[in-house]
C-alpha cells in the first residue's frame, strides 16, 4: 500500500509540475506573439495614443486608427494634410511606452 501511495503522490507532482510549466509557456512572449502583461501593456499604450489624438485640436477631427504590438505602434487612416500626419505621428511617439511608430495613414483632400 505504501509503494501505491508514494506512486499517486508521484503522480500528483508530476501532473502539478507539468499544469505549472504549461502556465509558465503561456505567460511568455514570442516574436508573434504577446505575453499577457505585454497584451495589458500595449492596451495602456494604445488607450495613451487615441486619448492624445482626441484631445489635440490638429488631430481631433480625424479617424486615426491605432493598433500596438510590444510597443510599436502603428497609426493608420485618413487625415486631410501633412500637418495632422506629422502631429499624429510625434503625438504618439511621446506616449509612454511606445518604442517605434509606423506610418501607414493617408492623406486625402476633403471632398468639398
Amino acid at each position: 500500500m505504501t509503494s501505491f501511495n508514494l506512486s499517486k503522490r508521484t503522480a500528483a507532482m508530476l501532473i502539478a509540475m507539468m499544469t505549472g510549466s504549461s502556465l509558465m509557456v503561456a505567460c511568455s512572449s514570442t516574436p508573434t506573439q504577446q505575453s499577457t502583461g505585454e497584451a495589458i501593456d500595449d492596451g495602456v499604450v494604445t488607450a495613451s495614443v487615441k486619448a492624445k489624438l482626441i484631445e489635440d485640436p490638429v488631430t481631433k477631427a480625424y479617424q486615426i486608427n491605432v493598433d500596438t504590438f510590444k510597443g510599436n505602434v502603428s497609426l493608420s487612416g485618413f487625415v486631410e494634410s501633412e500637418q495632422a500626419r506629422t502631429r499624429a505621428l510625434q503625438l504618439a511617439r511621446d506616449v509612454d511606452g511606445v518604442k517605434n511608430v509606423k506610418d501607414a495613414m493617408q492623406i486625402r483632400k476633403a471632398t468639398s
